[in-house]
């Protein structure tokens, strides 16, 4: 099977890729992995990566589009197909991915889009707190500290803050949104609930990926 699996950051996308790669021994392709194995093995786009990287500027999409090209044509991929995790983040790249496959004769299978409410991906990414002294972690809503704790005794990383959150969100809804409608428009794309438990989630998950083998 090839796949692709997407959602908005706090979706529990990662969860659900590792969970996928277990049950169904497909080969699981992070953007993040590609990049470290292609500059690790000096393939020729992992180099040129490489050397934007070193100057601190961001990769150009058509070194990243190469990475993925790279290692869609590497064996495994034939043997047991993929789950593409993190990529493509843009339109364009979606259309690059589209020439990159028809190039190696290979087809998308489906689309497995986590949907849950930004609002409550909201609450859940933004309420991390550490406490000034310990460094300890706690959620303010899913694991408060103990008793009537005060607040000045924690601080937020500058990720964590609501607003630093919601902006990351509204890119990724507005990145996301037309790329899932370029392959709803293919007829490729599973919509799954992902406001659930885990298990739950991964259950539907199953029941469309069983549909497909």
């Amino acid at each position: 099977m090839n796949l692709l699996i997407m959602g908005l950051p706090g979706a529990g996308k990662g969860t659900q890729a590792a969970k996928i790669v277990d049950k169904f021994h497909v080969a699981h392709i992070s953007t993040g992995d590609m990049f470290r194995a292609a500059m690790a093995n000096q393939t020729e786009m992992g180099v040129l990566a490489k050397s934007y990287i070193d100057k601190g500027e961001l990769v150009p999409d058509e070194v990243t589009n190469g990475i993925v090209k790279e290692r869609l044509a590497q064996d495994d991929i034939k043997a047991h197909g993929f789950l593409l995790d993190g990529y493509p983040r843009t339109i364009e790249q979606a259309h690059a991915l589209d020439e990159t496959l028809a190039s190696l004769g290979i087809e998308l299978e489906g689309v497995i889009n986590i949907q849950v409410d930004p609002a409550s991906l909201l609450e859940r990414l933004s309420g991390r707190i550490i406490h000034k002294e310990t460094g300890e972690t706690f959620h303010k809503v899913f694991n408060p500290p103990a008793g009537d704790y005060n607040e000045e005794d924690y601080y937020q990383r500058e990720d964590d803050k609501p607003e630093t959150v919601k902006r990351r969100l509204d890119v990724n809804i507005a990145q996301g949104e037309p790329i899932i409608e370029h392959y709803r428009a293919k007829g490729l794309v599973h919509d799954i609930e992902g406001n659930q438990e885990i298990d739950t989630v991964f259950a539907d998950i199953e029941k469309v990926l069983t549909k497909l083998q």
